[in-house]
C-alpha cells in the first residue's frame, strides 16, 4: 500500500509532471514516504547533504542562524516544494535548517538512487540544474536572506500593448497576494526616460544604473533602488543595445539581487536585439503581451518560434498574454490559431485613465481580477475548489458556495465532475449561489425526474437520451463557451474509448456539462469531437488530481457521496426507525398494513442498482483524490435521497452547515 501512497504523491509534484508513466514509477520505487512531528528538525545548518526531500503535505520552514544564534527565516515550504537539493548535487554542507512548523509527510530520496535517477531521466536532470542556478547564490558578497527567487521577464514585440502598466500592476498585486519582497526593474534604452517611478507617483529621486559604468559591487548596487513604494522595490536600468557585455553585467546584477528578493520583474524594452534575447534566456519565466490585432499576433508567433529555434527556449516558460484594449474580429480559437499555442491570460479593457495602480484603486474590476488571478498563480497561493458526484447529493454545493460568497474566500479555479461540473460551470459563469439554487427549484420541480426528463430511446447504450435535460440547460449556457467564463474551469468527463478521463477546459460549455453528467448505462453517452464520453465521475469522482496539475496549491474538496461507512449507519438508523414506524402501522392498520410498508421501503429501481454500483466503485477512488486536497467538506446527507433534486433547500442547509463548521480550517489554510 505504501508504493501506492508514494506513486500518487509523485503525481501530484510538479517537478515529476511532465515525466511518463514508466520514468514516475522508477522515482516511486526509489523513494520512500518519511513523516515528521510539529518542530522537529529534517536537517541542520552545516550538516551533510544526503537526501532529496519534497513535501507531500504539512508545511516547512527553511532558516540560517547568524552567529549570535539568531534565526532568520528564509522561506515556508507547502505541498510539491523539494529542497535538500544544492547539498545532494555539489555535495556542500546543508546552507539552511528545515523544520517541520505541524505534522507533515515528505518524499525521501536518497543520495545513489537520486543520481541513478538523474542518470535514467536526463530531463529532470535539466530542470533541477536551472533550479540549482537560481539557489546558488552570490552568498560570498552578501548574505543569502531568501531561499529562491523568481525572474519575470515582461515582453512585447511591439510598443503601446499595455506592457509596463501590466509590469506595475503584476508586482503590486504580487506584493498583495503574497507579502513577499518585490523588485521591479524599469530597464530602458540609454536616452530614453523611465517611466515607472513616476507612473507609480515616486516623490524620492532615483538613481539610473548605466550598465557602461557598472562595476559589480553590492555597496555599489544598493545606491540604485528606490525602496518601498507602495509596497515594492524599484530599480531603474538602462544600457546601449550595441555593447557587446549587457547580458554578462545583467545577470551579474541578478545573482546579487536575488538574495534578497523573492520576485524581480523585468519590464524590457520592446525590442528585437541581442540583449533582450539573452535576458529573455535567463530569466525563469516570460510572459509576452500582444494586443489581440492579427499583425501583433503574427510578430508574437514568429518570436516565439525564434526563441524555441535560435536559443532552445522551454516553451513552458512562456506565457501569452492577450491585452484586449484595442478591437478585434479575431474569435479566440482564431487568436490561438494564429499564435500556435494556448493563450494564457487575458487583459480586459478598462475606461480608467490612471490604469497604473488599477489593482489598489478599482481591485474589483476584470482587469485587476484577471492580474490577481495570474499573481496568485505566479506567487504560489492559487486556492482550488473540487466539487465531486453524487447525483442530487451534489446540491449541497451549493450550501458551500453561499458560505465561500458570504465569506469571500477567494477561489482561483473550480473543477467538477457529473453535478458538481453542472453546479461548478454555472457559478463558473457568474451566477450566485442563490440564483443557481432557484433554477435548480424551477427546472426540477416535479418529484418524479424519470417522468420529467426521460425521453427514453433503444438502450444500446443508455435508456435516456438525454435531450430534455439539453434543452433546459441550453435556456441558461445558450452558445456559451470557456471563453465566457469570469473563472477558470476544469470540467471531467470519462474517454469511453480510450478508457482514460478527460478534462474539458474549451469549446462548449453546455457540451462539456453533458458530457460530464452522462450517467453510463442510464444517459447516452456525448460525443464530443473524436471521443465518446460518459460521467466524468467515472474515474475522477473527487476531482482534486486535475487542480494539482494546474499550480494550485491550496484545494478544498466537495465529497458529497455518502462513504460505505455513511451508508452503514443510515442502514442501522433506517433499521430502528422502520421498526418504530411499523409498529404504530400494525397498531391502526393491522399487519398487512406493515407487509405492504416493508415492501415500499426495500423498493428498488434500476437506477438505484446503477447507482448503488457506481458508488460501490467510486468509493476507493474518491478516498484517493480526497489525499490531494487539503480540505475535504463532506456534507451530511442522512436521510435524503440521490434523485430527490426537489429538496434542494435542504440539501442547499447540509452543504453550508458543513462549511460553516469548517471556517476556521479553511481561513488557516488560506493565510498560509
Amino acid at each position: 500500500m505504501e508504493k501506492e501512497d508514494i506513486y500518487i504523491s509523485i503525481r501530484q509534484i510538479p517537478l515529476f509532471a511532465g515525466l511518463s508513466e514508466a520514468e514516475r514509477k522508477l522515482i516511486a520505487d526509489k523513494s520512500t514516504l518519511v513523516t515528521y512531528k510539529k518542530d522537529e528538525i529534517i536537517y541542520r545548518q552545516g550538516d551533510a547533504g544526503g537526501a532529496f526531500f519534497c513535501v507531500v503535505w504539512g508545511r516547512i520552514v527553511l532558516y540560517v542562524q547568524d552567529k549570535t544564534g539568531k534565526q532568520n527565516i528564509l522561506e515556508y515550504l507547502h505541498r510539491g516544494k523539494y529542497f535538500g537539493i544544492i547539498s545532494l548535487l555539489t555535495g556542500e554542507p546543508h546552507s539552511v535548517t528545515a523544520q517541520a512548523i505541524n505534522d507533515s509527510c515528505l518524499l525521501c530520496i536518497e543520495k545513489s538512487d537520486f543520481k541513478d535517477i538523474l542518470a535514467k531521466i536526463p530531463s529532470l536532470s535539466l530542470d533541477l540544474m536551472q533550479t540549482l542556478s537560481r539557489r546558488l547564490k552570490r552568498k560570498d558578497l552578501h548574505p543569502k536572506t531568501i531561499f529562491e527567487s523568481t525572474i519575470v521577464s515582461i515582453f512585447s514585440s511591439s510598443a503601446q500593448s499595455g506592457k509596463t502598466i501590466y509590469a506595475i500592476n503584476l508586482a503590486l498585486s504580487l506584493e498583495k497576494e503574497t507579502h513577499k519582497n518585490i523588485l521591479l526593474v524599469d530597464l530602458s534604452y540609454k536616452e530614453r526616460p523611465h517611466r515607472i517611478p513616476q507612473r507609480l507617483g515616486a516623490k524620492a529621486q532615483f538613481n539610473e544604473l548605466d550598465l557602461s559604468y557598472y562595476e559589480p559591487s553590492m555597496e555599489n548596487l544598493s545606491d540604485f533602488i528606490l525602496r518601498d513604494v507602495f509596497g515594492i522595490d524599484i530599480a531603474c536600468i538602462s544600457y546601449a543595445p550595441q555593447e557587446s557585455d549587457n547580458v554578462k553585467k545583467i545577470v551579474s546584477i541578478l545573482s546579487l539581487l536575488v538574495n534578497d528578493y523573492h520576485y524581480i520583474i523585468l519590464d524590457l524594452p520592446a525590442g528585437m536585439e541581442e540583449t533582450i534575447f539573452g535576458i529573455l534566456h535567463q530569466s525563469d519565466r516570460v510572459e509576452i503581451i500582444s494586443s489581440p490585432d492579427e499583425v501583433d499576433l503574427k510578430r508574437t508567433h514568429h518570436l516565439i518560434e525564434r526563441l524555441k529555434s535560435e536559443y532552445n527556449f522551454n516553451p513552458e516558460k512562456i506565457k501569452i498574454i492577450v491585452n484586449e484594449y484595442k478591437q478585434s474580429k479575431l474569435t479566440h480559437g482564431q487568436k490561438i490559431k494564429i499564435l500556435g499555442q494556448d493563450i494564457y491570460a487575458t487583459l480586459p479593457k478598462f475606461e480608467y485613465p490612471a490604469a497604473e495602480l488599477m489593482v489598489l484603486e478599482h481591485p474589483d474590476l476584470t482587469y485587476s481580477r484577471a492580474v490577481r488571478r495570474i499573481s496568485r498563480e505566479l506567487g504560489d497561493c492559487l486556492v482550488g475548489l473540487a466539487l465531486g458526484v453524487g447525483a442530487a447529493y451534489g446540491l449541497a454545493h451549493i450550501g458551500v458556495l453561499k458560505v465561500i460568497e458570504e465569506e469571500h474566500i477567494p477561489i482561483d479555479i473550480i473543477s467538477g465532475s457529473s453535478i458538481g461540473a453542472f453546479i461548478a460551470t454555472f457559478w463558473a459563469l457568474g451566477y450566485p449561489a442563490k440564483e443557481i439554487e432557484d433554477i435548480i427549484r424551477t427546472e426540477f420541480r416535479d418529484t418524479n425526474l424519470v417522468r420529467q426528463f426521460a425521453d427514453l430511446t433503444l438502450p444500446k447504450f443508455g435508456f435516456i437520451k438525454g435531450k430534455k435535460i439539453s434543452r433546459m440547460l441550453k435556456k441558461y449556457l445558450g452558445n456559451k463557451t470557456f471563453y465566457d467564463i469570469k473563472l477558470p474551469l476544469k470540467v471531467l468527463a470519462c474517454d469511453v474509448k480510450h478508457k482514460t478521463s478527460l478534462v474539458i477546459d474549451k469549446g462548449s460549455l453546455l457540451e462539456a456539462v453533458l458530457a460530464s453528467c452522462a450517467m453510463p448505462g442510464v444517459f447516452r453517452p456525448v460525443r464530443f469531437k473524436e471521443e465518446l464520453l460518459v460521467d466524468g465521475g467515472v474515474l475522477n469522482p473527487l476531482p482534486t488530481e486535475v487542480l494539482v496539475k494546474n499550480a494550485v496549491k491550496k484545494i478544498i474538496a466537495v465529497n458529497v457521496t455518502p462513504s460505505r461507512e455513511d451508508l452503514l449507519r443510515q442502514l442501522e438508523k433506517t433499521k430502528a426507525q422502520g421498526l418504530s414506524v411499523g409498529e404504530n402501522i400494525v397498531k391502526k392498520r393491522g399487519i398487512f398494513g406493515f407487509k405492504y410498508y416493508i415492501q415500499d421501503l426495500l423498493k428498488v429501481t434500476i437506477l438505484d442498482f446503477i447507482f448503488g454500483s457506481i458508488e460501490i466503485m467510486q468509493d476507493q477512488m474518491i478516498k484517493q483524490e480526497a489525499q490531494f486536497s487539503d480540505i475535504v467538506l463532506h456534507p451530511d446527507t442522512s436521510g435524503l435521497h440521490w434523485l430527490e433534486f426537489h429538496r434542494v433547500k435542504e440539501f442547499v442547509r447540509r452543504g453550508e452547515e458543513e462549511t460553516r463548521r469548517n471556517l476556521d480550517k479553511i481561513w488557516q489554510l488560506i493565510k498560509e
